[in-house]
């Protein structure tokens, strides 16, 4: 079993990753970057992979929510 290009992410790399995380915009565009870059290591881009498909799958529960609400509030006060 080959291991390329696993190095180690050490604590302080997670805490500024955390950070960096915590800033509205700075965090897309960041998780973007670790998710695709090849200079990131494997671990951080998997984490950052998944952490984009959770906010994918919370945007569209997000929409459908309020498209449910927002349909019955409508229609609830259209009468």
């Amino acid at each position: 079993m080959e291991r390329e290009n696993e190095t180690v992410v050490r604590t302080g790399d997670w805490v500024l990753t955390l950070l960096l995380t915590a800033i509205p915009i700075v965090n897309i565009i960041m998780l973007f970057v670790w998710a695709f870059g090849s200079a990131t290591p494997p671990s951080k881009a998997n984490w950052a992979k998944a952490t984009l498909i959770w906010a994918a799958v919370g945007i569209v529960l997000y929409i459908i929510f309020y498209a449910i609400f927002g349909a019955a509030f409508l229609c609830a006060f259209s009468q």
